[in-house]
């Protein structure tokens, strides 16, 4: 899969058609066009054949690979403005005179002086229309807007409409400049977006300091970040203290401190004092590497209201030419006194008003601002599609365990029983759980804080979901919860301990248990009360025991909650709530629970941004570790959606409106090209809206 710029395509029907003839080629496995960002995202093992294909469709788009054209703006773009306002306005002079030259010259109609001039001014405004029309018509594509502005124009030529033909091209041509100027600011907006990219980094090399490319820095390197300063690659602050500005990569405006040990991310803004960094990742794994790549590629996994939108345009623009066929031939044969030239306008107006732009150039427009929205937030959505089922989710399933919770497990409390004491217990459980990388076992580790005498840790048996069982100084000990008790027929006097609890068992004699304590996070409360206010369904899966995960869901308001789960329980957990509630959105923490966010219609990574397994298995990644950004991620899809539903409803309303009046021979041309291209501008201006919303 590789993503290049077209330059060039100057219409998004032109993008519609590239997308549906590669994707017929054999040679194409994947493709996705996006008049957006004038670029393509295609999975093809025959380049060549695509490049002249391109051609072939559309002789004046050109192929370049991504990495050459780093602006979304180019400026052959802005120099084409350039000429498109001195032929809007030699159109326009032109225009008047004959206008002039007509109301001198009514007594004398088909005069030559009146014909040169508005051919002339017609020819000036529309014959890039007229050329694009007569090549698409030589290589068998008709129906598209190029062909119904052409008919028009030339219609009214026919029946001595000559002002209106020429207004109807200049309309276009003024339309379609606004246009331009529309859509290319909403590429700035997205570019400043992805301006986050930091163009150097400070090497530290032989006591000196040189500057180079971040992509020539590799990991173990050390560079330096000045104050204000882009942080170029992912690592460890080795020296100095300072505030960093995250709001780029996460959305939140409060900068971070950072000290010695801390991590920093590419795309964080070192804020006040000289840092030195040990970098970690090669600058191609870097958070900000993985974001940029996420973003711009979003838009190659589109909405079904996307997809839609494109077929519907594909058969809507001949319906269109046939029906204006119907109208201007039908009414003069049927009905007594209609003439000919009276219908022949009346169809001529329809065809103008009928072009599809608005909706082909907007929609597709409104999902990218939407993504791009989401990502100022520091929600990475990887799909418009994804966007479409935030809004359809009825439950939000969480995982508890670093999801609402910190995962910050501590030791709060040992009981002691049957005479053992609280420093034997601590150390046979550290022991039993040295090889362990559970996060409990490694609470208990730190907890013992003392060194180990690997002579003593004998065989070692892990007993899956109920916890390990291992030989410490020929003793038989088993560490783990209550189920494990109940499996070897343990002896104990509480089942129902609050927390998180490892029951240590020496010699199959209760000892008694460690208490491991978890906190909720900050805003963990919030979130749930944001999702049940919008009336989606929370649940929540846990590993932990049953009185500890009432406990928690108490506190977080959550009625409906499953415990003791192993992995392959969460998903089986999923599926049955998939059945019974719909769309159901699962929220984790992206490593451990990878084949759940594969299961769930969305799955949402939390506070894993640089997680690679969060990354490639999640639909929608959170880059911060606040719960309540789920309720931001619905609510940005939301907003997203009613956006594009707008478009959709305001620019077939007007049109329909316009061609019942065109029908009925109320409105001119002059309106329906004025009604076409404003609708097409406000169309562009609402879906821009998206990208700025709070």
């Amino acid at each position: 899969m590789k993503k290049y710029k077209l330059k060039n395509m100057d219409c998004a029907s032109c993008a519609a058609k590239i997308e549906g003839s590669l994707t017929r080629l054999d040679e194409v496995k994947f493709v996705s066009v996006n008049f957006a960002t004038s670029s393509m995202t295609i999975d093809t093992n025959d380049f060549e054949k695509i490049k002249s294909k391109i051609k072939e469709i559309e002789p004046d788009v050109e192929v370049e690979d991504n990495d050459k054209e780093k602006s979304l703006v180019s400026t052959s773009e802005l120099s084409e403005n350039k000429w498109t306002i001195i032929k809007a306005v030699s159109g326009i002079l032109l225009l008047l005179i004959g206008l002039i030259f007509e109301e001198e010259l009514h007594d004398t109609p088909f005069h030559i002086a009146e014909y040169v001039v508005f051919v002339t001014a017609y020819l000036v405004v529309g014959w890039k229309v007229l050329a694009a029309a007569i090549k698409n018509i030589i290589r068998g594509q008709v129906f598209n807007e190029h062909f119904l502005m052409t008919i028009a124009t030339l219609g009214a030529f026919a029946i001595h409409e000559m002002p209106e033909a020429v207004a109807v091209m200049l309309f276009y041509v003024v339309g379609e400049l606004f246009q331009d100027i529309a859509v290319n600011r909403s590429r700035r907006s997205i570019k400043s977006l992805l301006e986050i990219k930091p163009d150097s980094a400070y090497l530290k090399d032989n006591g000196g300091i040189i500057k180079v490319s971040p992509e020539d820095v590799n990991p173990g390197d050390e560079i330096v970040i000045r104050a204000g300063e882009k942080i170029p690659l992912d690592g460890l602050v080795t020296d100095g203290c300072s505030f960093v500005d995250t709001s780029a990569l996460t959305g939140e405006s409060v900068p971070r401190k950072i000290k010695p040990n801390d991590e920093v991310l590419a795309g964080m803004i070192n804020q006040t004092g000289l840092i030195t960094v040990k970098v970690t990742r090669i600058f191609g794994e870097s958070s900000i590497s993985k974001i940029l790549e996420m973003v711009e590629n979003a838009t190659s996994k589109k909405a079904e209201t996307e997809k839609f939108i494109t077929t519907f345009a594909k058969y809507y623009t001949p319906v269109v030419v046939f029906g204006a066929l119907l109208i201007a031939v039908m009414p003069p044969l049927l009905i007594s006194g209609a003439t000919f030239s009276d219908w022949i306008y009346r169809a001529l107006v329809v065809l103008v008003i009928s072009c599809p732009c608005a909706l082909v150039i907007s929609i597709p427009l409104g999902y990218f601002g939407g993504i791009g929205g989401a990502s100022r937030r520091g929600i990475l959505v990887k799909g418009s599609n994804f966007l479409d089922a935030l809004t359809q989710v009825k439950t939000v399933v969480f995982d508890k365990t670093g999801t609402l919770t910190k995962g910050e497990f501590k030791v709060s409390e040992i009981v002691t029983s049957n005479g053992f004491d609280e420093n034997t217990i601590l150390e046979y459980a550290a022991y039993a759980e040295y090889n362990s990388n559970h996060p409990i076992a490694k609470s208990i580790l730190e907890s013992y804080n003392r060194d180990f005498d690997n002579s003593r840790i004998g065989k070692v048996e892990e007993i899956p979901g109920h916890g390990v069982k291992a030989y410490i100084d020929n003793k038989v000990v088993f560490a783990g919860n209550d189920k494990l008790l109940h499996k070897g027929n343990i002896e104990h006097e509480k089942c129902e301990i609050e927390g998180t609890v490892v029951h240590v068992v020496i010699d199959k004699k209760y000892a008694g248990n460690i208490v491991i304590s978890d906190n909720l996070k900050d805003d963990s409360i919030v979130a749930i009360k944001r999702l049940n206010k919008k009336g989606i369904k929370t649940v929540m899966l846990t590993g932990d025991n049953q009185f500890a995960a009432g406990t928690f869901a108490r506190k977080l308001g959550i009625k409906e909650y499953y415990a003791g789960l192993l992995p392959e329980n969460k998903v089986e957990h999923i599926e049955r709530l998939l059945n019974k509630y719909g769309k159901v959105a699962f929220v984790g923490d992206g490593i451990n629970d990878a084949p759940v966010l594969t299961r769930a219609d969305v799955g949402i990574a939390m506070g894993a941004l640089g997680s690679d397994a969060a990354i490639e298995t999640a639909d929608v990644v959170l880059m911060t570790d606040s719960p309540s950004k789920v309720a931001d991620a619905i609510d940005v899809a939301k907003r997203t959606r009613k956006i594009v539903w707008q478009n959709i409803v305001f620019a077939l309303g007007v049109k329909a409106a316009f061609i019942v009046l065109g029908i009925f021979g109320i409105a001119t041309m002059w309106e329906a090209v004025f009604g076409d291209m404003g609708v097409a501008l406000i169309a562009i201006l609402n879906a821009t809206r998206i990208l700025k919303g709070k």
